[in-house]
């Protein structure tokens, strides 16, 4: 019995199926060098003009935040009505208060222009006065506002005098100190324009006329319009 295996055979492979071996010339090799090279630089100048434009964007930033003005800052420390612990005293009434502002910003100035505070109580004017001339606010700087109203200043009605007592035998007598200034923002040479400023200062009293422990020292909510 007999088996046949078949024999091994090797194939030349035809000149046409050997890939093309291409030559380039040295001209070919010199322009794509020139464009790699102009890849690159390219690449160098986008990436420099990105880093300097991110630069500028950040020392901008900085410098917003340094010269944004901020708002000033009113604190109340006192306010008193002695003549409620008389009960019958409302002919004699005085208030007498005493108010911070206080300028916040390390480079900017603030010009405040006449200043008026009045008092109110629910939500009814009770007198007003005109403090201060204007003046200059220099930054990091806290100007005491301090003053009372009496007489021709302070309008206080039998009817609304037995409102604060009835108030008064609760424990507690709310008003509300009002600061009203028109003012500038300096920095440098440059001037803003004129904002109307508004220090609203809610402020209560004991059954003795001084202020409660939770109004002393409380920071207004300021606001501009």
């Amino acid at each position: 019995m007999s088996s046949s295996y078949p024999l091994p055979t090797h194939a030349n492979p035809s000149p046409q199926n050997q890939p093309v071996k291409r030559h380039h010339s040295a001209r070919y090799y010199a322009h794509r060098v020139r464009e790699s090279l102009a890849t690159r630089v390219s690449k160098l100048v986008c990436s420099i003009f990105l880093f300097f434009l991110f630069l500028i964007g950040v020392i901008t930033f900085i410098l917003w935040l340094s010269l944004r003005p901020h708002r000033p800052r009113f604190h109340i420390h006192e306010f008193s009505i002695p003549a409620i612990a008389q009960g019958n005293g409302f002919e004699n009434a005085q208030i007498d208060f005493n108010v911070t502002a206080r300028n916040p910003n390390r480079a900017i100035g603030i010009f405040y222009d006449a200043m008026h505070v009045s008092v109110t109580y629910d939500d009814q004017g009770i007198g007003a006065i005109s403090l201060l001339y204007p003046f200059y606010q220099g930054p990091k700087n806290t100007t005491v506002l301090a003053g009372s109203l009496s007489g021709a200043t302070l309008t206080v009605t039998n009817q609304r005098w037995q409102q604060f007592l009835a108030d008064r035998s609760q424990g507690r007598v709310i008003f509300k100190l009002d600061v009203t200034s028109t003012i500038r923002f300096k920095i440098s040479s440059w001037d803003s324009r004129h904002h109307t400023l508004h220090a609203n200062c809610p402020v209560g009293v004991g059954p003795d006329g001084t202020i409660l422990p939770e109004y002393k020292d409380k920071r207004c909510p300021v606001y501009f319009s």
